[in-house]
């Protein structure tokens, strides 16, 4: 296990206790900052996100290894304190633009929407990180590899940055004074998160609020207008692929029916929300509206115990796809991701209430019985001994038993 690896698996568990702790907190206040669909369509997009990462962290990482090999003017040394608090310094500069470029560039947009697509503001909200940011992400960071940073500390003060991120991501935490002029803060990121015309793509810092000081993008935190969390085309899905692909799709789409070549292009490389004038006009959306209701399909009490408790089975079993990353053949783990990938995705349709979903969960559950069974097996443990297959089975066969109780229980009174 890498230091990366090594860190992520430290914070984890101090994540989950600090989501708790919020929980708490909001409860004693009165206030409602999670809901049960839209904490697990966050959780499972950082899932997600992690899965990927399996996948494509060769591909970043080895693109900024290449160049500092071979293009890189200095070759820092890894061993001194300026030079990690220089790169530290420059990584957050630099996440400044990324992050400012993924707000005002639309193919940048289509990867980070996925973060702010939560209609609600909590510690989850940190986790919903994006499958694609590693298409384009990369080339922002590319200095520092011809600056010399070495790649190991390029890898952990993005780690830094990044881990620093989570704690503003609450909306228990109230302004903090002298602190919010300077770093990035729970008060300065909720502004961030909003879609109101106050706040709308402002305060991008990651660490450091001072950049959007110096360059124009910072905005406070107005009591008297609070901030409303989403994006301006709301996602209304609980569905991790297609929270994903959404802006992706509706960006193709409108450059498959732009009738001019260069608004073609252009709709990849302008604002999020801009589109050419002839397709808008014969394919109108329907106008921002603030004060829509939050997506919240009901469904019935037991279904909604069970995707949760699902969850939580898949939760464990995605620590258990990373815990094999490093050591499992690639078909074993594309093999295990797929079958992750579509579970959520089952799930999703549960929370969304799709009249199909029952049917395509009792499916994913037969379909692992069946894996369990024929193979005497899971991704990445041989033999499984028999009482663990029958467990299994048990376990598979209770479920499908909760997921087939009435929708509705008789009314006894």
């Amino acid at each position: 296990m890498n230091t990366q690896e090594a860190i992520i698996s430290l914070a984890t568990p101090v994540f989950f206790l600090l989501i708790a702790i919020e929980w708490l907190i909001a409860r004693h206040r009165g206030e409602v900052a999670y809901r049960g669909n839209d904490t697990v369509a966050s959780l499972g997009l950082g899932v997600m996100s992690q899965i990927v990462g399996v996948f494509t962290k060769l591909f970043t990482i080895g693109i900024y290894a290449w160049v500092y090999n071979h293009a890189a003017l200095l070759h820092l040394p890894n061993d001194n304190l300026l030079v990690w608090a220089g790169a530290l310094l420059a990584y957050d500069f630099l996440y400044y633009w990324l992050h400012r470029a993924g707000h005002e560039v639309n193919i940048l947009w289509a990867a980070h929407v996925v973060h702010h697509q939560s209609e609600q503001y909590n510690l989850s909200t940190a986790l919903r990180q994006t499958g694609s940011g590693f298409l384009l992400g990369w080339l922002f960071y590319l200095p520092l590899a011809i600056v010399g940073v070495p790649v190991e500390v390029f890898v952990v003060v993005a780690l830094i940055d990044l881990l620093y991120q989570f704690w503003i991501h609450t909306g228990q935490i109230r302004k903090l004074g002298w602190f919010d002029r300077v770093f990035a803060s729970p008060s300065n990121h909720r502004a961030h998160h909003a879609v109101n015309d106050r706040y709308l793509d402002r305060n991008y810092g990651g660490i450091l609020i001072l950049w959007d000081r110096l360059f124009g993008s910072f905005v406070e935190e107005d009591d008297r207008d609070p901030p409303v969390y989403g994006t301006r085309s709301p996602l209304r899905s609980f569905n991790p692929l297609w929270a994903n692909a959404e802006v992706y799709w509706a960006t193709a789409q409108d450059a498959w029916h732009a009738r001019r070549w260069r608004d073609k292009l252009q709709v990849w490389l302008r604002p999020p929300g801009w589109r050419p004038a002839d397709v808008a006009a014969r394919f109108p959306k329907a106008a921002f509206e603030i004060r829509r209701e939050l997506y919240n399909p009901p469904i019935p009490p037991h279904l909604a115990w069970y995707a949760l408790a699902q969850f939580a089975v898949l939760l464990g079993l995605a620590v258990h796809f990373l815990q094999l990353a490093p050591v499992a053949p690639l078909g074993t783990l594309t093999g295990y991701a797929v079958y992750l990938m579509v579970s959520l995705c089952v799930l999703g349709a549960l929370f969304d209430g799709h009249r199909t979903a029952p049917w395509l969960e009792g499916a994913r559950l037969a379909g692992t019985v069946v894996f369990v069974l024929a193979r005497r097996c899971w991704f990445g443990v041989a033999a499984l001994p028999a009482p663990w297959v029958a467990m299994a089975c048990l376990l598979a066969a209770v479920s499908a038993a909760w997921l087939c109780l009435p929708r509705h229980r008789p009314n006894l009174s």
